[in-house]
Protein backbone atom coordinates (compact mmCIF):
# COMPACT_ATOMS: atom_id res chain seq x y z
CA UNK A 1 0.00 0.00 0.00
CA UNK A 2 1.31 3.66 -0.97
CA UNK A 3 -0.24 7.18 -0.95
CA UNK A 4 -0.54 9.66 -3.76
CA UNK A 5 1.17 12.86 -1.92
CA UNK A 6 0.46 16.54 -3.28
CA UNK A 7 3.45 18.65 -2.07
CA UNK A 8 0.56 20.13 0.45
CA UNK A 9 0.52 16.94 2.31
CA UNK A 10 4.78 16.19 2.13
CA UNK A 11 5.02 19.47 3.64
CA UNK A 12 2.28 19.11 6.20
CA UNK A 13 3.95 15.66 7.15
CA UNK A 14 7.19 17.04 7.27
CA UNK A 15 6.79 19.60 9.48
CA UNK A 16 4.78 17.68 12.13
CA UNK A 17 7.39 15.25 11.96
CA UNK A 18 9.85 17.98 12.77
CA UNK A 19 7.79 19.28 15.80
CA UNK A 20 6.89 15.52 17.17
CA UNK A 21 11.43 15.13 16.65
CA UNK A 22 11.74 17.57 18.65
CA UNK A 23 9.08 17.15 21.71
CA UNK A 24 10.25 13.53 21.52
CA UNK A 25 13.52 14.17 21.99
CA UNK A 26 13.17 16.44 25.21
CA UNK A 27 10.17 14.49 26.88
CA UNK A 28 8.96 11.36 24.74
CA UNK A 29 5.70 10.89 23.15
CA UNK A 30 6.17 12.10 19.31
CA UNK A 31 4.12 9.69 18.16
CA UNK A 32 1.11 11.15 19.81
CA UNK A 33 1.19 14.10 17.33
CA UNK A 34 2.68 11.65 14.23
CA UNK A 35 0.25 8.17 14.83
CA UNK A 36 -2.62 10.77 14.39
CA UNK A 37 -1.67 12.68 11.66
CA UNK A 38 -0.76 9.70 9.82
CA UNK A 39 -4.22 8.27 10.66
CA UNK A 40 -5.82 11.49 9.74
CA UNK A 41 -4.93 11.08 6.13
CA UNK A 42 -6.62 7.73 5.39
CA UNK A 43 -3.87 5.20 6.30
CA UNK A 44 -4.46 2.45 8.57
CA UNK A 45 -3.64 2.01 11.88
CA UNK A 46 -1.28 -0.49 12.15
CA UNK A 47 0.56 0.96 9.06
CA UNK A 48 0.54 4.18 10.79
CA UNK A 49 2.02 2.21 13.63
CA UNK A 50 4.79 0.92 11.51
CA UNK A 51 5.53 4.01 9.00
CA UNK A 52 6.05 6.16 12.33
CA UNK A 53 8.67 3.52 13.62
CA UNK A 54 10.61 4.10 10.29
CA UNK A 55 10.24 8.05 10.91
CA UNK A 56 10.78 7.52 14.68
CA UNK A 57 13.91 5.78 14.15
CA UNK A 58 15.68 7.99 12.50
CA UNK A 59 14.78 10.58 15.07
CA UNK A 60 15.68 8.95 18.09
CA UNK A 61 19.04 7.90 16.01
CA UNK A 62 19.88 11.70 15.32
CA UNK A 63 19.26 12.59 19.07
CA UNK A 64 21.10 9.68 20.47
CA UNK A 65 24.57 10.54 18.68
CA UNK A 66 24.20 14.38 19.21
CA UNK A 67 24.01 13.36 23.20
CA UNK A 68 26.97 10.83 23.05
CA UNK A 69 29.03 13.45 20.97
CA UNK A 70 28.33 15.94 23.65
CA UNK A 71 29.39 13.21 26.49
CA UNK A 72 25.82 12.22 27.91
CA UNK A 73 25.49 8.45 26.34
CA UNK A 74 28.52 5.75 27.42
CA UNK A 75 28.17 3.55 24.89
CA UNK A 76 30.06 0.63 27.11
CA UNK A 77 27.10 1.01 30.32
CA UNK A 78 24.21 0.82 27.70
CA UNK A 79 25.59 -2.15 25.37
CA UNK A 80 23.21 -4.17 28.21
CA UNK A 81 20.23 -2.76 28.63
CA UNK A 82 20.07 -1.95 24.55
CA UNK A 83 19.96 -5.41 24.15
CA UNK A 84 17.48 -5.78 26.40
CA UNK A 85 14.86 -3.12 24.75
CA UNK A 86 15.96 -4.33 21.66
CA UNK A 87 14.10 -7.99 22.28
CA UNK A 88 11.41 -7.07 24.63
CA UNK A 89 10.44 -4.48 21.50
CA UNK A 90 10.72 -7.20 18.69
CA UNK A 91 8.29 -9.48 21.38
CA UNK A 92 5.88 -6.71 21.37
CA UNK A 93 5.91 -5.82 17.44
CA UNK A 94 5.45 -9.45 16.45
CA UNK A 95 2.35 -9.89 18.98
CA UNK A 96 0.83 -6.94 18.02
CA UNK A 97 0.11 -8.04 14.51
CA UNK A 98 -1.70 -11.17 15.61
CA UNK A 99 -3.87 -9.18 19.01
CA UNK A 100 -5.94 -6.67 19.95
CA UNK A 101 -3.86 -3.82 21.43
CA UNK A 102 -6.76 -1.94 22.24
CA UNK A 103 -6.48 -3.33 25.96
CA UNK A 104 -3.76 -1.44 26.68
CA UNK A 105 -5.53 1.81 26.15
CA UNK A 106 -7.08 1.56 29.72
CA UNK A 107 -3.70 0.80 30.95
CA UNK A 108 -2.03 3.81 29.17
CA UNK A 109 -3.61 6.93 30.19
CA UNK A 110 -3.18 5.18 34.28
CA UNK A 111 0.56 5.07 33.54
CA UNK A 112 0.77 8.99 32.36
CA UNK A 113 -1.31 10.26 35.13
CA UNK A 114 1.56 8.76 37.47
CA UNK A 115 4.12 10.33 35.24
CA UNK A 116 2.98 13.53 35.07
CA UNK A 117 1.57 13.93 39.15
CA UNK A 118 5.26 12.42 40.02
CA UNK A 119 7.09 15.30 38.09
CA UNK A 120 4.56 17.91 39.13
CA UNK A 121 4.59 17.03 43.01
CA UNK A 122 8.45 15.84 43.21
CA UNK A 123 9.65 19.24 41.79
CA UNK A 124 13.44 17.96 43.02
CA UNK A 125 12.76 15.02 40.78
CA UNK A 126 16.00 14.41 38.65
CA UNK A 127 17.66 17.58 39.61
CA UNK A 128 20.42 15.25 41.19
CA UNK A 129 21.46 11.91 41.00
CA UNK A 130 20.07 9.97 44.09
CA UNK A 131 20.38 6.35 45.74
CA UNK A 132 18.73 3.77 43.07
CA UNK A 133 15.43 2.18 44.90
CA UNK A 134 16.21 -1.37 42.57
CA UNK A 135 19.18 -2.92 41.17
CA UNK A 136 20.59 -2.40 37.91
CA UNK A 137 20.10 -6.14 36.72
CA UNK A 138 16.66 -5.63 37.72
CA UNK A 139 15.72 -2.84 36.41
CA UNK A 140 18.05 -4.30 32.91
CA UNK A 141 16.12 -7.11 32.79
CA UNK A 142 12.38 -6.37 33.88
CA UNK A 143 12.10 -3.10 33.87
CA UNK A 144 13.95 -1.81 30.12
CA UNK A 145 12.16 -5.28 28.46
CA UNK A 146 9.04 -4.36 30.08
CA UNK A 147 9.14 -1.05 28.20
CA UNK A 148 10.66 -1.84 25.38
CA UNK A 149 7.61 -4.98 25.11
CA UNK A 150 5.19 -1.63 25.42
CA UNK A 151 6.42 0.01 22.62
CA UNK A 152 6.75 -2.50 20.10
CA UNK A 153 3.43 -3.30 20.67
CA UNK A 154 1.61 -0.23 21.18
CA UNK A 155 4.36 2.73 21.95
CA UNK A 156 2.74 6.03 23.10
CA UNK A 157 5.13 7.96 25.75
CA UNK A 158 7.41 5.34 25.90
CA UNK A 159 10.38 7.82 25.98
CA UNK A 160 8.44 8.94 28.63
CA UNK A 161 8.19 5.80 30.65
CA UNK A 162 12.24 4.81 30.02
CA UNK A 163 13.43 8.55 31.68
CA UNK A 164 10.77 8.02 34.70
CA UNK A 165 12.40 4.71 35.16
CA UNK A 166 15.96 6.00 35.18
CA UNK A 167 14.73 9.08 37.47
CA UNK A 168 12.91 7.25 39.66
CA UNK A 169 14.02 3.54 40.03
CA UNK A 170 17.83 4.51 39.43
CA UNK A 171 18.34 8.14 41.18
CA UNK A 172 19.73 9.40 37.35
CA UNK A 173 19.48 13.07 36.89
CA UNK A 174 17.14 14.35 34.49
CA UNK A 175 19.57 14.86 31.80
CA UNK A 176 21.23 11.38 31.91
CA UNK A 177 18.07 9.98 32.33
CA UNK A 178 16.77 11.35 29.06
CA UNK A 179 19.97 11.10 27.06
CA UNK A 180 19.92 7.37 28.25
CA UNK A 181 15.91 6.91 27.24
CA UNK A 182 16.76 7.87 23.74
CA UNK A 183 19.71 5.30 23.16
CA UNK A 184 16.85 2.51 24.87
CA UNK A 185 13.80 3.84 22.82
CA UNK A 186 16.40 4.03 19.54
CA UNK A 187 16.72 0.38 20.37
CA UNK A 188 13.13 -0.57 21.12
CA UNK A 189 12.22 1.71 17.54
CA UNK A 190 14.64 -0.16 15.65
CA UNK A 191 13.79 -3.66 16.69
CA UNK A 192 10.17 -3.38 15.99
CA UNK A 193 10.63 -1.51 12.38
CA UNK A 194 12.59 -4.75 11.58
CA UNK A 195 9.18 -6.68 12.61
CA UNK A 196 7.24 -4.34 10.74
CA UNK A 197 9.01 -4.35 7.85
CA UNK A 198 9.01 -8.05 7.55
CA UNK A 199 5.29 -8.05 7.78
CA UNK A 200 4.69 -5.61 4.57
CA UNK A 201 3.37 -2.93 7.22
CA UNK A 202 5.35 -0.17 6.50
CA UNK A 203 4.49 2.51 4.02
CA UNK A 204 8.00 4.04 2.33
CA UNK A 205 7.46 7.07 0.64
CA UNK A 206 5.60 8.67 3.17
CA UNK A 207 8.25 7.44 5.77
CA UNK A 208 10.92 8.93 4.27
CA UNK A 209 8.94 12.53 4.00
CA UNK A 210 8.52 12.43 7.84
CA UNK A 211 12.32 11.42 8.64
CA UNK A 212 13.78 14.35 6.87
CA UNK A 213 11.54 16.52 9.81
CA UNK A 214 12.46 14.19 12.22
CA UNK A 215 16.17 14.96 11.55
CA UNK A 216 15.97 18.61 12.11
CA UNK A 217 13.51 18.52 15.15
CA UNK A 218 15.76 15.41 17.02
CA UNK A 219 18.90 17.37 16.66
CA UNK A 220 17.17 20.42 17.81
CA UNK A 221 15.96 18.71 20.91
CA UNK A 222 18.92 16.88 21.43
CA UNK A 223 20.49 20.57 21.98
CA UNK A 224 18.02 22.01 23.99
CA UNK A 225 18.20 19.00 26.43
CA UNK A 226 22.11 19.72 27.00
CA UNK A 227 21.62 23.53 27.20
CA UNK A 228 18.02 23.53 29.03
CA UNK A 229 18.87 20.41 31.41
CA UNK A 230 15.80 19.35 33.96
CA UNK A 231 14.30 23.02 34.03
CA UNK A 232 13.46 22.93 30.26
CA UNK A 233 12.85 18.60 30.12
CA UNK A 234 10.15 18.49 33.63
CA UNK A 235 7.67 20.89 32.17
CA UNK A 236 7.64 19.49 28.39
CA UNK A 237 7.13 15.67 30.08
CA UNK A 238 4.44 16.97 32.05
CA UNK A 239 2.49 18.54 28.97
CA UNK A 240 3.19 16.08 27.15
CA UNK A 241 1.88 13.54 29.54
CA UNK A 242 -1.53 15.82 29.95
CA UNK A 243 -1.88 16.20 25.98
CA UNK A 244 -2.09 12.47 25.89
CA UNK A 245 -4.73 12.31 28.53
CA UNK A 246 -6.31 14.93 26.65
CA UNK A 247 -6.30 12.91 23.30
CA UNK A 248 -7.31 9.51 24.73
CA UNK A 249 -10.43 11.37 26.64
CA UNK A 250 -11.29 12.98 22.88
CA UNK A 251 -10.92 9.76 21.19
CA UNK A 252 -13.09 7.66 24.06
CA UNK A 253 -15.96 10.35 24.23
CA UNK A 254 -15.21 11.26 27.85
CA UNK A 255 -14.70 15.32 27.45
CA UNK A 256 -18.45 17.27 27.97
CA UNK A 257 -20.32 18.19 25.14
CA UNK A 258 -19.46 21.37 25.05
CA UNK A 259 -15.59 21.19 25.14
Amino acid sequence: MELALDWQLILLLGGVALVAGFIDTLAGGGGLITVPTLMLVQIPPINAIATNKLQGSFGTLISTLTLWRRGHIDPAKLKRPFIWSLAGSAIGAVLVQWVDASALEILVPVVLTLIALYFLLAPGAGSIERKPRIGERLHRRLVIPLIGFYDGFFGPGTGSFFSLSEVALRGRDLVTATATAKALNLASNLASLVIFILGGKVLWLVGAVMVVGQFVGAYLGARAVVSGGARLIRPVIVLVCLAMLGRYAWQNGLLPPWF
